[in-house]
């Protein structure tokens, strides 16, 4: 991601998960631009081996910080939060940590945008915690154990043995736990729908190497309303290929994406015989 020089200033806070982790995280506010919201934050959700400090995700937090406040973290186990990573199971417990931080600081509005692992994370914990007005979703899952390209086997090769969670540990900072998912997470796709109706939108690569289209026609497809999909021309994955031109525009639909207005239900007839004269002649007051 070129194009900026001068990354505006985030500043280092520490928050505490419900279950007891320790989690690094930073507030970028709003500059001020004219673009964007008074009152709006963007919880940025980064992808496996990421981390706020990371140039892309620092890049990517001063873009949006033209239209919102934002919140960028590590999740556990990466960097320098706490714990293990669970690959997209408990980290949903992470996220809710930083939206509770933007409320309580202030923000009326939260969005979450989250990319990779990040996007499976803002998809669940928006389905199964709420408490969020936007989700966006950006090269992420639509299953588990996706193994056919090769860098998601590349992927479950670190997770799952012992010598790729030691070289995930020594050159990404990054610690994974050891034993596997007991029980094993509601999938993104299973749980998409119970986000409505706040918005989400669903952003993927048609270049992507780790998880091809089909990912992101499921979650689609499996979203309520409002829901969107962007395809995008060229785009590999997460973080790394995000181009300004991209941010920028998630900036501009964060700012504005809103939940579908309730719809009042019908009002019930009365039942006959309920002190009504029968007739047409006769009508509720």
């Amino acid at each position: 991601m070129g194009g900026v020089t001068e990354l505006a200033t985030a500043y280092p806070c520490r928050l505490v998960t419900s279950d007891g982790v320790g989690i690094d995280a930073a507030h970028t506010p709003y500059r001020q631009t004219g673009r964007g919201a008074e009152g709006l934050a963007v919880v940025l959700a980064h992808g496996f081996t990421g981390t706020w400090r990371s140039r892309d995700t620092r890049r990517i937090a001063h873009v949006l910080s033209g239209y919102a406040g934002v919140l960028s973290f590590d999740f556990r186990g990466h960097g320098r939060s706490g714990g293990h990573s669970t690959v997209g199971d408990q980290e949903i417990h992470d996220i809710e940590a930083v939206v509770r931080h933007a409320r309580r600081i202030g923000y009326d509005r939260v969005a979450v945008v989250g990319f990779s692992m990040g996007a499976a994370c803002a998809v669940r914990h928006a389905a199964l915690m709420g408490g969020v007005d936007a989700v966006v979703a950006v090269s992420g899952p639509s299953r588990w154990y996706y193994r056919d390209t090769a860098p998601m086997r590349q992927v479950h090769w670190a997770i799952e043995r012992p010598e790729g969670r030691l070289l995930a540990r020594v050159f990404k900072r990054t610690r994974i736990l050891s034993r596997g998912w007991d029980p094993v997470p509601e999938e993104p796709r299973e749980v998409i729908s119970r986000i409505a109706p706040a918005p989400v939108l669903i952003v993927h690569g048609d270049a992507d190497p780790f998880f091809p289209l089909e990912h992101a026609e499921q979650l689609h497809a499996a979203a309520g309303e409002p829901r969107e999909l962007w395809v995008e021309p060229g785009y590999g994955h997460a973080e790394s290929a995000a181009s300004p031109a991209l941010i920028h525009r998630l900036g501009r639909w964060v700012t504005t994406a809103r939940p579908l207005p309730a719809v009042a239900p019908e009002p019930a007839a009365p039942p006959l015989g309920h002190g009504l004269a029968a007739g047409p002649e006769v009508a509720p007051c």
